[in-house]
């Protein structure tokens, strides 16, 4: 029992510090790209950390697999660098019961990857693109910076000078607009002294209003031109109680998807599906792969087990297009790929066996 807790604390600590430092480089440069939208514009700053949330469980799902693979291979090798595990397998303990033991772990890793992949990774997908589609589909005051051109959807561009003090009202306002008819395109101009943005309590519908302002519209290619002076102006914006339908089979339950037989519903499923059995694969190919001898280093079959992992990865997405392209049936799917590693680890046991019998 205590070599039992020994190993699982040095495996799942090990498989922690990879993990916190992979998703701190994927965060980060996701944060990174979001922040320059931001920046551009296309939703407030406010919602930043939002939609980092919503992401973090379709990170999770990638990174925790080869987190615990890294963290086998890391810790084993550290153990075997000291010759731990050679005086464990002295006093008793067979490969095999290493294997079990490596085992809780992967268990408990596989249950954290099948809640992100079944279940949490596309709630969260749904919820990130529902709120930056909404964010993208309205005017909002927050959003605009002063002194410069924004786009806010529906062909509208425009640019305020500043806020007053209490940042509800615009200042020195121009939209320009397109609209596309039978006899061309027509393109309003509107200048306003001031605006700011209401809702119908009634409808939910948004408005921009305007005050003190002049519109213009003309039509290239025709001489007439319109030209309206307005005390006040009232441009829909949108109905905010209106929420635009997201059917993309990446935010589908999974329970659809097990229930549609279109090809690339059941290959979202199979990928889904086959990611808390890639960690028992994983599981199942590292600890052979983590047996070195002092003289060759913990880090000397790190490379060819990245390169492993790689190619399995590589295979299953591989597939799984296949499977969404008809290429390859669905009946077959992903499963041969994770029984192909599968045998490879079991014979990469057996050999690491027969090498210690000797």
């Amino acid at each position: 029992m205590i070599l039992f807790r020994y190993l699982t604390r040095e495996v799942l600590l090990t498989m922690s510090a990879v993990a916190g430092i992979l998703l701190l480089v994927i965060m980060g440069s996701r944060f990174i790209r979001y922040f320059a939208d931001a920046a551009e514009g296309d939703f407030p700053v406010t919602i930043l950390g939002s939609l980092m949330f919503y992401h973090l469980p379709g990170f999770m799902e990638l990174i925790l697999p080869l987190a615990f693979f890294l963290g086998i291979l890391l810790a084993y090798g550290q153990l075997y660098m000291n010759s731990e595990i050679t005086v464990m397998v002295a006093c008793g303990m067979s490969p095999t019961r290493l294997l079990r033991v490596t085992l809780l772990p992967a268990s408990i890793v596989a249950i954290l990857v099948g809640l992100c992949s079944l279940w949490l990774t596309p709630a969260g997908s749904l919820l990130t693109e529902a709120t930056i589609e909404e964010q993208q589909s309205r005017l909002d005051v927050s959003v605009l910076a002063p002194g410069r051109f924004q786009s806010f959807g529906s062909g509208r561009t425009a640019y305020i000078s500043g806020f007053s003090d209490n940042g509800n009202r615009m200042q020195e306002v121009l939209v320009h607009e397109q609209a596309q008819a039978e006899e061309g395109t027509h393109s309003y101009v509107t200048r306003a002294r001031s605006g700011y943005q209401e809702t119908s309590v009634d409808t939910g519908s948004r408005f921009l209003v305007l005050e003190e302002g002049e519109r213009y519209g003309v039509t290239p290619g025709s001489r007439a031109a319109e030209r309206l002076v307005f005390d006040r102006y009232t441009l829909r914006l949108g109905l905010s109680r209106d929420r635009q339908e997201l059917d993309s089979l990446e935010f589908a339950t999974t329970p659809e998807l097990w229930r549609d037989p279109d090809p690339r519903a059941q290959a979202q499923f199979q990928w889904r599906a086959g990611l808390p059995l890639m960690v028992f694969v994983l599981a199942l190919l590292a600890q052979p792969l983590a047996q070195v001898n002092p003289r060759q280093g913990r880090f000397a079959k790190l490379l060819p087990a990245v390169f492993l992992y790689v190619a399995y990865l590589s295979l299953l997405l591989a597939a799984v297009d296949a499977i969404g392209s008809q290429t390859l049936a669905a009946a077959i799917g992903v499963w041969p790929i994770h029984g192909l590693f599968l045998l490879l680890g079991g014979l990469l046991i057996w050999r690491s066996q027969r090498k210690g019998m000797r």
